[in-house]
Parts: structure tokens; sequence; C-alpha cells
């Protein structure tokens, strides 16, 4: 769909009188992100996937501002209100958690509930924001230099050996994944990275307290550093509730699927909506 500086590749499931869920993919990611986890949900909801600016088939048509995450957020609710969809549920995992929090806090009207998963509100401070900052233009610096396909995949390779992934490699599907994360571009990826990363977007610690849309926190309990910021979240923001996921680091949907989506279930259906008609 063509909006203003941005041509979004998206794709909406609909099952009839169902109500929607927004999922948006995290660092490196695109639109299949979460299918297994769509697949096994089936008919219980409807679906709305996109591919986040700089990734998958998403161009953007602007200048790099567009890449940035109020941007982006700002074409997000302009797909939500080219599509006449008023209010959904929302899940986000990690970049894409991150920007679920921003939408949460500056659109709360658009969401009955939303999830992040292994997310976090930025940094707080502008010493840290800095120092994340170039060390995200020391990544991109490395991507930027992934001329081909099996640099493009050393890089990827090594990405995942970070000790916030646990032992992701060793997952049956994880050649898969990374067979996916391939299909983007290194260039884009880059500039996603300096624009939408931890460092660059706005810290949303403040705001955090006086938000009331019912937020649930999840964390692998292999991935320590997210429990932590977590934790800090659950205790700032009263409208947030902390689980802690068995058998999975950061990519909980991918590493244990199974109770990703029972709890996405429990939390989202226990939720009094109007009919969807």
């Amino acid at each position: 769909m063509i909006l203003e500086n941005y041509h979004i590749n998206y794709s909406l499931i609909t099952n009839a009188n169902k109500h929607l869920i927004l999922f948006l993919h995290g660092f490196m990611g695109d639109i299949h992100e979460f299918d297994t986890a769509i697949n096994l949900l089936k008919d219980n909801f409807s679906y709305l996937k996109v591919d986040l600016p700089g990734h998958g088939n998403t161009q953007v048509l602007g200048g790099d501002e567009y890449y940035t995450m109020p941007k982006i957020a700002e074409a997000i609710i302009s797909l939500l209100d080219k599509l006449n969809i008023t209010k959904c549920f929302l899940v986000g995992y990690s970049m894409g958690g991150r920007l679920a929090l921003y939408l949460t806090l500056n659109f709360p009207e658009r969401f009955y509930k939303v999830i992040l998963e292994s997310a976090s509100p930025g940094l707080a401070t502008k010493p840290e924001q800095i120092e994340r900052v170039k060390r995200d233009a020391q990544i991109a610096r490395k991507l930027a230099r992934s001329t081909s396909k099996i640099d493009f995949a050393a890089f990827l390779f090594n990405w995942y050996s970070q000790p916030i992934f646990g032992s992701i490699k060793n997952h049956p599907e994880f050649k898969i994944m990374l067979e996916s994360r391939l299909q983007n571009h290194p260039q884009e990826l880059t500039k996603s990275l300096q624009f939408m990363g931890t460092g660059s977007q706005p810290s949303l610690w403040d705001k955090l307290p006086n938000n009331q849309i019912s937020l649930l926190l999840m964390v692998g309990e292999n991935d320590s550093k997210f429990i932590d910021i977590n934790k800090e979240m659950a205790q700032v923001c009263r409208a947030s509730q902390l689980k802690i996921i068995n058998n999975s680091a950061h990519n909980i949907h991918f590493e244990n699927t199974s109770e990703f989506i029972d709890n996405l279930k429990v939390y989202f259906q226990s939720t009094t909506l109007p009919a969807k008609r």
C-alpha cells in the first residue's frame, strides 16, 4: 500500500467476527516473523502483518527521517486508517516491541491490549543513548560491508551468538530462520539500525508510569538482561504484568512457540470487548 513517503508491504488475514492482532517483527525480521504462531492460533483472531521500513519489501520513498520511530509509528496508524481498523490488539517483538510501546503511549485509543516480547522503553539517560549510538554505528559499518550473501550470513551467525539469544543456534529450525533473514537487504537494515536503534529512539521511560493500556511483558528465562529491564518496567507501570517464559531466551515466539501462543490467547481472550461485526 502506498502511503505518504512509504510503500508498505503488508498481509491482512481476516476471520469473520474475530478481533484483529497487529504483529510487529524484530530487527532483521520480516512479514513472516510470526507465521508459525499465527498458523497455530488459526481462526481465533484476524491478523495484520507488516514489513517495517528497512525490512522485507517495504520501501521508504522519503528521506532518512522516515526510518525513525515517530515517522514509522505515524505510518502504522495511517495503514490502520486505510484498512478501516479503528482498534486492535498489538504484539511487538524486540525492535517491534519498542515500536509497539511507542504506539501504545502515543496512540492509546487504537489498542485494546498489548504484548511486548523482549522489549524495552529505550535508554533513560543521554550518556547511555550516546554510547549505544556509537555501538550501533560500529554494527552498522559491519552490516554495510556485507556485500555478498556469504558476508551477510557470517554477520547473522555472529549476531545470534550474542548472550541474549541463548542457545538459539541449536534450535532445529535455526537454519530456516537464518535463510529468511538473508532475504533482507543489508544497506536497508543499516538505515534501520542507525535511525531506529535503541540509542536513537525517543526514551519512553518517563511516559511509562502514566500508561493506562494493559501490557503483558514477555521475557525468556534465559535472557537475563531483558528480565532485569522488564522487571523495572513492571515496577513503574501499574498497567503491566510480567511473564517469564520457560525454555527460551530473547526470541520467545521462535524458541517456545506453544507457550507464547498459550499466553497470548489467555491474555487477549480474557478481555471483554464489543462484539465484532
